[in-house]
């Protein structure tokens, strides 16, 4: 797991290349496509100031998919809805979507703040009855991505 002070912090290219590396993709533009898609989609789903909070500590890069790249904040929808948006906008197949979604969610939950993470978790529920968005933190309660080659 990284952990990073703010003197450290990641820049763009570090973690495009970190979600590559996460998600064993063949290129950059698979990596910023699948970080992009996941966090305009969750741009669109929090309400322009939480969007704005969590991508603070984010890259700028990174930042803007969720707050500059989205025209319409605090949008409500599922977990599906979440997973098929996400799909079209990567153009991968909803079973990569998915996985990719959760590996992002999981370094972006290794840049900010507790705090924001916990407000993020907080605001989508995770019950299976209301939209089941504890499937987007099923790398994060696994106690997070693991580099296989370290196991």
């Amino acid at each position: 797991m990284l952990v990073r002070d703010e003197r450290s912090r990641m820049n763009f290219d570090e973690f495009t290349g970190e979600v590559q590396h996460r998600l064993e993709l063949p290129g950059t533009g698979e990596a910023v496509r699948a970080t992009r898609a996941t966090l305009l989609t969750l741009g669109q789903r929090l309400p322009e100031g939480q969007a704005a909070d969590l991508a603070a500590s984010l890259p700028m890069e990174v930042k803007w998919y969720m707050t500059g790249a989205v025209h319409e904040h605090g949008q409500r929808f599922d977990w599906q809805e979440f997973l098929d948006r996400v799909s079209e906008i990567e153009n991968a197949d909803p079973t990569d979507a998915a996985y990719h979604a959760r590996v992002v969610v999981d370094l972006v939950r290794e840049q900010v703040p507790e705090s924001d993470f916990q407000q993020l978790r907080d605001s989508l529920p995770e019950s299976e009855d209301d939209g089941n968005w504890g499937k987007l933190f099923e790398v994060v309660d696994d106690g997070g991505w693991s580099d296989p080659q370290e196991a």
